[in-house]
Order: structure tokens, then C-alpha cells, then sequence
């Protein structure tokens, strides 16, 4: 007799975040800049720490050498954070463990798809609220809902993945200020802006925020994440994930790069130059032809923009062997890449363009 799945398992639609081998990665919000080729020393300091470590003995469950780096250099208390493999381990561990079967979280639409995805397996109700046709977020709109609906929980990406768009620091006290239920805030991009909600931790015991080492700090490899939340949340937190959950090698990679705070902040820097390089020249691109309908103003590692063109721009780049990310039927998503990167995507798409014309 052949198993039969659980029917969350067959209803869920499987995330497949896979592109063939391009020359130019654009597609999935990576650091274009390798922290250990631009910096040799750091990284041979890093491999000389790892030969030191018994690798038949479990890392440290607290990853605490790790975490108070983190605390650091974000200047917060060590007692509020808790450390993952990735951000999406802490999303999975949030969903199902302080929200039971039959509860209702609110996510908005379109947001980060891993919430709706982690929600299903957590056989939660998931509300998505619409965000306004501008894409900005009516705060009083997920006030009212939450507050009137027995919402146990909200989650939402800030600054938004896809959207480039984010929500004011003002607007998310707000929401901390009017809802009972949990708030959790993924600042996965909030190092390319300036709005965090970090330091309210302490003020709120309802709000849990995200952060990530795979963005601006470029160590998307080495799936390494945090929940910063109160002191009651944060012991929960550690009591219910894996007690082993953060590998010996990222502890010790990720430690020694956020202790590099100038680097850090430098390279972020240069990112967001290639960002705003980039939404500049598809803005003058969006002026000067039809191929883009509009580009949003980014506070992100990327560029969002609709166009009716959509299909034919993604497979044009995919022929040149360039990845960008397709959303929905009208939007794509492009990393900002390097100076060289950028450039042979700007070529590309007016090649596109110009073919576009002909057509």
C-alpha cells in the first residue's frame, strides 16, 4: 500500500528557489561582494580558528560567542536574542511554536512567501491582507482587522521583499502601541535603511524582530539568522528550537565577520551606491522607452519594477544568461549587482528594448 501524504503536504506549493548555472546572479538578493576574497586575512583567520575545533563534539547550543557579537554590533542586550540556521529556521520556529493549530496570522500581500508557506505546515489560518494598490500598508486597516478577528499574530517583511518598499518606524509603534497579538518584523533589508525597530524590544513584549547575516553581511552560505524579542519570548524561543540548530563553522565565520563592524558597514555602503546606481539607470531606461512602466524608489539590496513586458525581459536576460526574478505577471525583481554586473544588465536590456521595437 502506498503512504499518503498529509493533505497540508499535498496543498503546499513547494519553494524552488534553483536557476540554471548563469554568468550574472541577480535573482536572489545576495551581497554581490565575496567578504573573503575582498578581505583574505579575514578569511584566513577564520580557517585557521576552525582548525582548532573538535568537529566529533556538538557546537554550542546558545551559540553564544556568536550572538554576543551580534549583540554588539547592534548595540542590544545578549538576554534578547536567539540564534538560527537562517532566518527561515526562526520563521518556521515562531509559526509553530507560539501559534497553535486553528490560530489566525496576518500576512500581507504580496510579502516574503515563506510566511504563508511555514504557516500551512503549522496548519495555522492565514489572513492576507491586500496592501494598497501603491503597495504601502494602511496600518489602521491591519489594526482593525487584527484587533476585531482574534489575529494572534502579524508578520511582515520591512523593508519588503518584493516591494522595495518600507513601512516608518512611526507606523510600526503604532502597531505595537493598538494589537495585543504577536508582531513579528523581518528586517532582513533594514541594514540598506535606517527605520528599525530593534531597540524597541525591550519596550514591547509582543514584538519579535528578525535579522539576517545573508544580506548586507553577505554570508548567504553560511545560514545564520536571529529573533530579537523579550526576555520571555527569547527563553521560549530557546527552549523550543533545536538545541544544536547553528553548525561550528558559521558560528565561527559569522562571529569573526560581525566583529569587522567598519568592513561591514563599508561594504554596505557599497551596495547601496550599485542600488541606487541601478534604480537610477532603469528609471532613465522607463523615461527614455516603453520597455518599464515604473520603478519603485528601493530601501532594499534590490530594484522592483512593473512592466508589461515582464515575460519578455525574464526570458531575454535568462538567454544572456542572466538571472533576475520574476513576480507575478507584471513585476520582476533585480539584485543589485556589481559595477560590471550592472553594466552588462543595462546592455541586455537595451538590446531587449531595441528587439522590443522591431517586434
Amino acid at each position: 500500500m502506498a503512504y499518503d501524504l498529509t493533505r497540508k503536504l499535498k496543498e503546499i506549493e513547494a519553494y524552488d528557489p534553483a536557476v540554471p548555472d548563469f554568468k550574472i546572479r541577480l535573482d536572489a538578493n545576495e551581497s554581490f561582494i565575496d567578504i573573503f576574497k575582498s578581505v583574505p586575512e579575514l578569511g584566513e583567520r577564520i580557517l585557521s580558528e576552525m582548525k582548532d575545533i573538535p568537529v566529533n563534539r556538538y557546537p554550542d547550543s546558545k551559540a553564544m560567542e556568536l550572538t554576543a557579537a551580534f549583540a554588539d554590533y547592534y548595540n542590544i542586550p545578549l538576554k534578547y536574542i536567539t540564534a538560527g540556521n537562517g532566518s527561515d529556521e526562526l520563521i518556521s520556529l515562531i509559526i509553530g511554536t507560539l501559534l497553535s493549530k486553528g490560530e489566525t496570522l496576518l500576512t500581507l500581500s504580496p510579502d516574503f512567501s515563506m510566511y504563508t508557506f511555514y504557516g500551512v505546515l503549522s496548519e495555522v489560518n492565514i489572513y492576507r491582507m491586500p496592501k494598497e494598490e501603491n503597495y504601502t500598508v494602511n496600518i489602521q486597516k491591519v489594526i482593525d482587522y487584527c484587533n476585531n478577528n482574534n489575529v494572534k499574530a502579524v508578520i511582515f517583511s520591512n523593508p519588503c521583499n518584493p516591494t522595495s518598499l518600507g513601512i516608518p518606524r512611526e507606523d510600526i509603534i503604532k502597531l505595537l502601541k493598538n494589537l495585543f497579538c504577536l508582531v513579528i518584523v523581518d528586517e532582513a533589508y533594514m541594514d540598506f535603511w535606517d527605520q528599525s525597530v530593534l531597540d524597541e524590544v525591550a519596550n514591547y513584549d509582543n514584538l519579535i524582530v528578525l535579522k539576517t547575516c545573508s544580506k548586507a553581511f553577505g554570508l548567504a552560505g553560511m545560514r545564520v539568522g536571529f529573533a530579537v524579542a523579550g526576555e520571555t519570548i527569547t527563553n521560549a524561543l530557546r527552549m523550543a528550537k533545536s538545541p544544536y540548530n547553528v553548525d561550528v563553522y558559521s558560528q565561527i565565520a559569522a562571529k569573526n565577520v560581525l566583529m569587522e563592524k567598519n568592513l561591514l558597514r563599508s561594504f554596505t555602503e557599497k551596495i547601496i551606491e550599485s542600488r541606487k546606481s541601478l534604480n537610477k539607470m532603469l528609471s532613465e531606461l522607463a523615461v527614455d522607452s516603453n520597455l518599464i512602466d515604473k520603478v519603485y524608489e528601493s530601501n532594499t539590496n534590490f530594484v522592483f519594477m512593473r512592466t508589461k513586458y515582464a515575460d519578455k525581459i525574464y526570458k531575454g536576460l535568462c538567454e544572456r544568461s542572466i538571472s533576475i526574478k520574476r513576480i507575478g505577471e507584471n513585476h520582476l525583481r533585480i539584485t543589485a549587482g556589481s559595477y560590471d554586473e550592472n553594466t552588462v544588465l543595462m546592455a541586455a536590456l537595451m538590446e531587449i528594448n531595441e528587439d522590443s521595437q522591431k517586434s
